[in-house]
């Protein structure tokens, strides 16, 4: 993979997609749209009810926004997307042919399709005769005879919509299975035809619209139906993103911004609301295309920050609060993938996590059965670990979160598992004093799982100053641009001083992983892997 990551990388091509890419070409982003020509509007000739545009071709909108788009050096490739995993901070869009296209954010604006019922001669009409959206359609069939195909008990809203346009309705009640009294009585209430016999085939005869029935012939003008949403977005299955059940079926959790509960990736449209029309797709573009782009800044100020200044291993008092309290957030809403391969091998029991930040690794273990304890330094992460938790269903007797400094925090019990993740001292104490109280803290049999950073390569020496402090060239791989220590995992077991007839290796490793750099290559990192076993 030799490309330099896109900002953002949208899937789908349609007036969501095109909204947010128009926003962050604007905003002077490098952003890629991948879209498979395939938009859930396509068998409509015009669309309607969209200000500025009414009876335009939907297809003509699509060539202006790309146009638009592009002219902000918006860029675009045909295709579709297989698959979308995480690296680093960011992800990597494998497209059809296995290419592999990394981003800092997502934007998942893929859409949906219209699964109609099994009915000959439905979808041959669709978009003509055969309709869904009283608001797209309605106009232009007024007056005339409409039919509603029921699917669900929605449908009875649909038809209740519809008598709005005309007064020669028919509704055929087969897909309910049959009518309740109350929505029976409303439906005829209002002057509405009901046929109960089966629908078996559409078609269409001198003009009009035949509906076969088991009980005869039923003539139209045009039918409305509702069919199953299926929405395009199985290609981001790896990430595991949080889902909401909706009377519309299971779409993906989105906030108000329409970011997912992954902190990269974003979504809009169809794909997380399939009620949503062309200019409220348009406008939820352009809002999670802003969002994205705030995300983005934030970030860059961020890597500024952490290029010029030493990443120290001992913090100043308050480093920690001040710096979750002073970005949104922090975490990617995904737990440590080294934690997952290493625990996903050990009994469920009671864990520890210190230096825990905003939750994501106790959340993930609560969630695989563990009873876990997350302590961070900084108030304003455990206060998101908190709510990270509730928002992820976790109860609060599988995941407890506890404000303190981990050097003097009173351990009160004993943990299967005791976890310390990229884990950096205090003033208050040393790193190897929170680690060896956090070694104490192991259950006789239980697991102490150390994992540590390695340094980025653009923090690393050339190597050229290593031979003076008594380090060659391959040791520089291990310090930190700043003159700070990463350790191996043979220094980090010999600095926690265990007993060895007490506790036994069983892993000690570096993993090699992928991360986006400041500049947006992608590149491999060192991670140290530790985990001890006391006897």
């Amino acid at each position: 993979m030799d490309e330099r990551a896109w900002d953002a990388v949208i899937v789908g091509g349609g007036p969501a997609g095109l909204s947010a890419a128009l926003m962050l070409g604007r905003s002077r982003r490098r952003v890629l749209v991948i879209d498979s020509g395939v938009p859930r509007n396509r068998f409509a000739s015009h669309m309607h009810g969209v200000l500025g545009n009414e009876g335009v071709p939907p297809s003509d909108l699509i060539a202006r926004g790309r146009a638009e788009a592009a002219s902000y050096g918006v860029e675009f490739r045909e295709g579709a997307v297989e698959t979308v995993r995480a690296i680093g901070r960011g992800v990597v869009v494998v497209t059809d042919g296995a290419r592999e296209i990394p981003a800092r954010a997502l934007i998942v604006a893929s859409g949906m399709t219209d699964v109609l019922p099994d009915i000959p001669g439905l979808a041959e009409h669709w978009g003509t005769k055969v309709l869904h959206c009283p608001y797209c359609h309605g106009w232009e069939v007024r007056d005339s005879r409409i039919g509603v195909l029921t699917t669900s008990p929605l449908s009875i809203h649909h038809a209740e919509m519809l008598r709005q346009w005309t007064d020669d309705l028919t509704v055929f009640t087969a897909g309910l299975g049959g009518l309740s009294e109350m929505a029976e009585r409303r439906l005829l209430a209002r002057g509405i035809t009901l046929v109960s016999a089966e629908v078996r085939e559409v078609a269409e005869q001198d003009g009009s619209l035949v509906v076969r029935t088991d009980d005869g012939v039923v003539e139209l003008d045009a039918i409305f139906t509702m069919g199953t949403p299926q929405t395009h977005e199985s290609f981001l299955d790896q990430l595991r993103l949080v889902r909401t059940e909706t009377p519309f079926g299971s779409y993906l959790a989105v906030d108000q911004t329409g970011k997912t509960s992954d902190g990269r990736v974003w979504a809009v449209g169809n794909v997380v609301n399939p009620m949503l029309n062309v200019p409220m797709s348009i406008g939820a573009g352009a809002q999670v295309g802003g969002a994205a782009n705030g995300a983005l800044v934030t970030e860059d100020f961020d890597n500024a920050v952490a290029a010029g200044t030493e990443w120290p291993l001992i913090a100043p008092d308050g480093f920690w609060e001040q710096r979750y309290a002073g970005l949104a957030s922090t975490w990617s809403g995904r737990p440590n993938q080294a934690l997952v391969d290493v625990v996903s091998d050990l009994a469920a029991g009671s864990a520890l996590d210190v230096g825990c930040g905003e939750g994501g690794d106790v959340i993930w273990l609560a969630q695989q059965g563990w009873r876990t304890t997350g302590i961070d330094v900084a108030p304003s992460a455990i206060a998101r670990a908190e709510a990270a938790a509730r928002a992820a269903g976790v109860p609060a007797d599988r995941a407890r979160f506890v404000a303190a400094d981990g050097s003097s925090w009173a351990i009160e019990e004993e943990f299967d598992l005791v976890v310390t993740s990229f884990l950096h001292g205090s003033s208050g104490g040393s790193r190897q004093q929170i680690m060896r109280r956090a070694a104490a803290a192991v259950a006789p049999g239980g697991h102490l799982l150390v994992i540590s950073h390695a340094p980025m390569p653009w923090m690393a020496d050339s190597g050229a100053d290593d031979s003076a402090d008594g380090h060659d060239h391959e040791a520089s791989s291990h310090r930190h641009s700043h003159g700070s220590h990463f350790l191996t995992p043979a220094e980090e077991i010999e600095a926690l001083g265990l007993d060895a007839e007490s506790w036994t290796t069983r892993l000690a490793e570096s993993r090699t992983r992928q991360s986006l750099g400041p500049d947006g290559h992608v590149f491999d990192i060192d991670d140290t892997v530790v985990l001890l076993q006391r006897a």
